[in-house]
C-alpha cells in the first residue's frame, strides 16, 4: 500500500497515521472516486466511515472490479452487474465521478495544475489569466463562425468563448464533443472566459515508449463472427482454425501459429434474433441457444494451450446498454463450458504475457457500439475515410480517455459509484471490431487494433456505403510489438 499512500499524498490528501496504516484497496478507490483533494481533505477515521456508510448502500466496496488470475491471463476490469433502481440522483453521481476522475488527469499537465473552480471566476478581475476544468454542457457555433462552449463543474457554469482567429485552438475545439471533460486557459471577461488554449485528457503526454517482452508470443484478434447468419464465411472460418493448429499455411505462418498464445474475439461473436427487421429471413440458425451451440463447435476444434478471451457486442444475446455483462449462462452454457475460454464484460481490460520483474500487457477490449456516433459526428473522421478508419475513431476515444463521452453516443447503465466507459488507465492495446473492417496503428504507446469480419457484405451495408473486407486476422508480436494481418479470404 506504499505506493497508494504516496500516490494520495501528491494528489494533496493529508493522511492520519491510522489512516495510513490500515489503508487497503477498497478505502483506496472510495477516497480517489468521491473526494476532491483541492478541498484540503484531511483523511481520518472518522471521514473514511463517513464516506463508507454513503457509498456502502450503493455497494461500493462490492462493485470495486477485483483481479480474478486464469493462469497468464489476468482480468483487471470487468464489470459487476448490480440491480438497483436508477434515481435522478444517480445520474449526478456518475457524471460527478467522471468529472472528478478525468479532472485529476488533466491536472497532470502543467498548464493545469493551478486550476480554480468556475465558481470563483465571478470574482475575478477581467482579463485575468485562469485555468479550468469542466463537463462540456453546450457547443454552438455563432453568425461569425466562432465556437461558445458552456462549461460546468460542482460549483457553476460558465460560458467559454473560442475565436476563429486562433485557428490551432480552434481547430482542437472542432473536436470537442459535449458531455466529455476538458481544460481550458484564457483570461476572464465578464462571465465568460476568452480562450487562449484547450486540452483532453489525451495519453500521449504519458510517453511513447512501447512495451515489449522478452518473449516472442503471438496474441490474435477477431471480432464479429456471426455465426447463425446465412452470410457467415463458415470455409474461412474452418481455414483459420486450421492455421492456429498448424494445419493451413506457409512455412512461416505455421510457425507463427505455434507460438499463438492468446485469441481476443471482441464481440458479435454470434448473429442474435431480433437485432434488426426482417433479420429472420438471413439466419440458418434461429435459436439463441443452437447460434451459441454451433459456434462452440468450432471453438472446440482450437487447440487447448491457446487463451481465448471474449467479450460480447450489440448481436449477442445481452442488453445493448453499456458496459455489457458477460454472456448468459443459460443461452450460452456451451461456451462456458469451454476450458480454455475466458469470458469478460464489453468494455473489459484484461492482462497477458507477464512474468517476473515483467508486469505484461494491458488490453482494452471494447466492442465498439459508439463508433457510428463518431464516425456520422465528426467531419475529422468522417471527411477522411469514416467507416474505412477505425484507427481515427480509437484515437478519438483514447484522446477524450472515454469510450463513448456524450450522452447519446451510446446506450450505458448509469452507474452512480462507477463511470465504466472512462479509460482511466492508458492500456498497452486497444482491441475493439464492429466496423467489419480491420484496422492497425499505434498512438503514443498504445497499439489499436480492430477485428475484421466472418461474414459476407450485407444489403444494409452495401445500402449505407459501407465496405466490410471479411477474414483479416491481425497478429500482434509481442517480442517486437509488430502486427501483420493473415488474409484467409482472396
Amino acid at each position: 500500500m506504499k505506493e497508494k499512500i504516496k500516490s494520495l499524498m501528491e494528489k494533496g490528501f493529508l493522511l492520519d497515521p491510522e489512516v495510513a496504516e490500515t489503508l487497503d484497496e477498497n478505502t483506496y478507490n472510495l477516497i480517489d472516486r468521491h473526494l476532491n483533494s483541492d478541498e484540503n481533505v484531511v483523511l481520518t477515521k472518522s471521514v473514511i466511515e463517513e464516506l463508507k456508510q454513503k457509498y456502502s448502500s450503493l455497494q461500493e466496496l462490492n462493485i470495486t472490479l477485483v483481479e480474478e488470475n486464469f493462469g497468464d491471463v489476468k482480468i483487471i476490469k470487468n464489470y459487476e452487474d448490480i440491480p438497483k433502481k436508477v434515481e435522478v440522483l444517480d445520474f449526478v453521481e456518475h457524471y460527478k465521478i467522471r468529472y472528478n476522475v478525468l479532472k485529476k488527469i488533466l491536472q497532470n499537465r502543467s498548464e493545469l495544475a493551478d486550476v480554480v473552480s468556475i465558481n470563483r471566476l465571478f470574482n475575478k478581475p477581467e482579463r485575468e489569466r485562469v485555468s479550468v476544468i469542466g463537463l462540456v454542457l453546450s457547443k454552438e457555433i455563432t453568425k461569425n463562425n466562432h465556437i461558445i462552449l458552456e462549461l460546468e463543474d460542482v460549483t457553476s457554469s460558465i460560458k467559454v468563448l473560442i475565436s476563429n482567429n486562433n485557428k490551432n485552438v480552434y481547430d482542437k475545439a472542432k473536436e470537442i464533443v459535449l458531455d466529455e471533460v476538458i481544460g481550458i486557459t484564457g483570461s476572464v471577461g465578464n462571465k465568460i472566459i476568452f480562450a487562449n488554449d484547450v486540452f483532453f485528457p489525451d495519453i500521449i503526454l504519458n510517453g511513447n515508449n512501447i512495451k515489449k517482452s522478452e518473449f516472442e508470443d503471438y496474441v490474435v484478434f477477431i471480432s464479429d463472427i456471426h455465426v447463425g447468419s446465412k452470410l457467415f464465411l463458415e470455409e474461412e472460418f474452418l481455414k483459420f482454425i486450421k492455421w492456429l493448429n498448424g494445419e493451413f499455411g506457409n512455412a512461416e505462418q505455421k510457425q507463427v501459429a505455434k507460438s499463438v498464445k492468446y485469441l481476443i474475439i471482441v464481440g458479435d461473436i454470434v448473429d442474435g434474433v431480433g437485432v434488426y427487421p426482417g433479420q429472420d429471413e438471413e439466419l440458418t440458425i434461429k435459436e439463441l441457444s443452437e447460434q451459441y451451440e454451433k459456434l462452440s463447435e468450432y471453438l472446440k476444434k482450437i487447440r487447448n494451450d491457446i487463451k481465448i478471451v471474449m467479450c460480447p457486442g450489440n448481436h449477442d444475446a445481452i442488453r445493448l446498454s453499456e458496459p455489457q455483462p458477460v454472456f448468459d449462462k443459460c443461452l450460452a452454457k456451451s461456451i462456458w463450458e469451454l476450458p480454455n475460454v475466458i469470458l469478460v464484460t464489453n468494455p473489459a481490460v484484461i492482462n497477458i504475457g507477464s512474468y517476473e520483474n515483467f508486469s505484461g500487457f494491458n488490453i482494452l477490449l471494447y466492442h465498439g457500439y459508439s463508433f457510428d456516433y463518431y464516425i456520422d459526428k465528426m467531419d475529422s473522421i468522417r471527411n477522411n475515410g469514416g467507416y474505412d478508419r477505425a484507427d481515427l475513431v480509437m484515437k478519438f476515444l483514447l484522446q477524450k480517455r472515454h469510450l463513448a463521452p456524450s450522452h447519446t453516443s451510446s446506450l450505458f447503465i448509469v452507474d452512480p459509484n462507477r463511470d465504466h466507459l472512462i479509460i482511466d488507465e492508458i492500456p498497452d492495446i486497444f482491441a475493439s471490431g464492429h466496423l467489419h473492417k480491420s484496422s492497425v496503428s499505434q498512438y503514443g504507446k498504445t497499439t489499436t487494433i480492430c477485428g475484421s469480419c466472418w461474414q459476407a457484405t450485407t444489403k444494409f451495408q452495401e445500402k449505407v456505403g459501407h465496405h466490410p473486407e471479411p477474414c483479416r486476422v491481425p497478429y500482434l508480436n509481442l517480442k517486437n510489438r509488430e502486427v501483420k494481418i493473415l488474409k484467409f479470404m482472396e
